[in-house]
C-alpha cells in the first residue's frame, strides 16, 4: 500500500522538546512523536546532531540512513546552545513545553544550566526525562556508556554466545533503543499523573539498569542454581534443559538458513505432533523420547533426527509446515527476508519513509491503535521547522527570526 496508517493522536498537544541524539533518547522521543506528541529536535546550527553524518545516507550529501531510522515524524528547529540568546530560548521553549528530553553526557545539562532544579522552577509542570549511561549513585555514574557498554555492564553479554565461547553482543541495541523504549514508557506515566497532581516530574533510566529488565530470565536461572547464569546459545536456559528447543540448519545452507523448533514440555502433543511431520511417527512410544526429561537426556538424539528432516527443506517449507502442525516454528528471518514479506508492508508493520532526499523502507511503531499502524512522516531537513516553532511556541514574527539568524543564534 502507498499510503497506510492512520495517527493514533494518543499525545496530542503535547509538546516534546528533544535535546537528544545518537539512538537511546531519539529512540523514546521518536515513540513519542509514533503516538502523536509535536517532537522538535534542538539541533547545533553547524550540521545537526551528530547522527546525521553517521554513514552513508540515500544520496550524496543527504542526512544518514541512521539518522532517517530514528528521527521518523519529528521537527527540527537549529538554536546554538553555546550563545546566551540560544539557551535563553530553550529555555522560553522549556517554558511551554510538556517534555524536556536530553541524553547528553554525565554533567553537560547541569553546564548548560538547563538542569532540572532550573527548568522544573520555570515549568513545575514539565516532564523532565533522562537517559544516562549509570544511574545515580552508581561508582560509574559519571562515565560514558554507549550501547555496547550498557550491554556488557548490564549482563546482556555475560548470557549471549554459545556455552564454550566468549562473552557476545546481542544484534539488537538492547542499551540503546531498550533504554528509550523504558523512558517511552515513563514519560506517559508521568503525564498522566500530572493530570492529577498539576506538577511535571523527573524521569531517568539508565542505560545498564535497562539492561537487568530485559535479562529478568537469566536471574530465574541463578535464583534456581546459585551460580551465574550460563551462555546457552539458541538452547534453552531452563534449569535442565530442553530438546528440541534450538536452531535446526535448512537448505540451501546460507548464513540465515535455519529454522528454530520448540515443543512445550507442558503440552505432550508437540512432539506427537512434531513427530507426525517430521514422518517418525513409530518413535512416538520409544522409551528415549516419551516424556521431556527423557528427551533432555537424549538431545544429541533429537536433535540429529530433526536435522535430517529440516535439512531437506528450506527454513520458509519447514516453518509452514511444523507451524500447519501446531507446533511452535520459527525460520530465522533476516533483514532480506523481512523486507521481501509482502504482509509487513501490507499491514503498515514495514512503510516507506518518503524524504526529501530519498527514500527508505523501515519498520515502523508496531503498536496499533483501532487495528491501524501509526504512520511514518519523514525525518526533518536540519532547522526545517525554525520559523513554524518559534512563531507557534514563542509567538516570534519573521522579523524577529531574521535577526537571529544573522546573529548565528539560529
Amino acid at each position: 500500500m502507498s499510503e497506510i496508517g492512520v495517527a493514533p493522536n494518543c499525545l496530542d498537544g503535547v509538546r516534546v522538546l528533544d535535546l537528544s541524539q545518537f539512538e537511546a533518547g531519539p529512540s523514546c522521543t521518536e515513540t513519542l512523536a509514533w503516538l502523536g506528541a509535536e517532537v522538535v529536535k534542538v539541533e547545533n546550527p553547524k550540521g545537526g546532531e551528530p547522527g546525521r553524518g553517521l554513514g552513508s545516507g540515500p544520496e550524496p550529501g543527504a542526512d544518514a540512513y541512521y539518522f532517517m531510522i530514528y528521527n521518523a515524524n519529528k521537527k527540527s528547529v537549529t538554536v546554538d546552545l553555546k550563545s546566551n540568546r540560544g539557551l535563553t530560548l530553550v529555555r522560553e521553549m522549556a517554558k511551554r513545553a510538556d517534555v524536556f528530553v536530553e541524553n547528553f553526557a554525565p554533567g553537560v545539562i547541569e553546564r548548560l544550566r538547563l538542569g532540572w532544579d532550573e527548568l522544573h522552577a520555570l515549568n513545575p509542570r514539565l516532564v523532565y526525562a533522562q537517559v544516562k549511561g549509570f544511574g545515580q549513585g552508581s561508582p560509574y555514574e559519571n562515565n560514558l556508556a554507549f550501547d555496547m557498554i550498557a550491554q556488557a555492564c548490564g549482563g546482556t553479554m555475560a548470557i549471549t554466545g554459545e556455552r564454550d565461547g566468549p562473552p557476545c553482543k546481542p544484534g539488537p541495541t538492547l542499551g540503546d533503543t531498550g533504554t528509550g523504549m523504558l523512558l517511552a514508557i515513563g514519560i506517559p506515566g508521568a503525564l498522566f499523573q500530572r493530570h492529577a497532581t498539576g506538577r511535571g516530574r523527573r524521569v531517568q533510566v539508565a542505560m545498564q539498569d535497562a539492561q537487568l529488565q530485559y535479562t529478568r530470565g537469566a536471574f530465574v536461572q541463578h535464583a534456581r542454581s546459585g551460580q551465574p547464569a550460563l551462555r546457552n546459545g539458541a538452547k534453552s536456559m531452563a534449569a535442565g534443559g530442553l530438546a528440541p528447543y534450538g536452531i535446526y540448519p535448512c537448505k540451501p545452507g546460507g548464513p540465515n538458513d535455519y529454522v528454530f523448533l520448540f515443543t512445550s514440555p507442558n503440552n505432550p502433543q508437540h512432539w506427537r505432533r512434531l513427530l507426525e511431520v517430521v514422518g517418525r511417527a513409530d518413535l512416538v512410544d520409544d522409551a528415549r523420547f516419551a516424556t521431556a526429561a527423557a528427551r533432555a537426556q537424549h538431545e544429541a538424539e533429537v536433535d540429529a533426527l530433526l536435522s535430517d528432516w529440516t535439512r531437506k527443506h528450506d527454513k520458509h517449507e519447514a516453518m509452514r509446515l511444523v507451524g500447519a502442525a501446531r507446533v511452535p516454528a520459527g525460520a530465522v528471518l533476516d533483514t532480506g527476508d523481512l523486507l521481501a514479506e509482502p504482509s509487513f508492508g501490507e499491514r503498515g508493520i514495514i512503510q516507506t519513509m518518503r524524504h526529501p532526499r530519498g527514500e527508505l523502507r523501515m519498520p515502523t511503531f508496531p503498536v496499533r491503535f483501532d487495528g491501524a499502524p501509526s504512520p511514518v512522516a519523514p525525518s526533518p531537513l536540519l532547522g526545517e521547522h525554525t520559523t513554524q516553532v518559534f512563531t507557534d511556541w514563542l509567538g516570534m514574527s519573521a522579523s524577529d527570526i531574521e535577526v537571529l539568524r544573522g546573529e548565528g543564534t539560529l
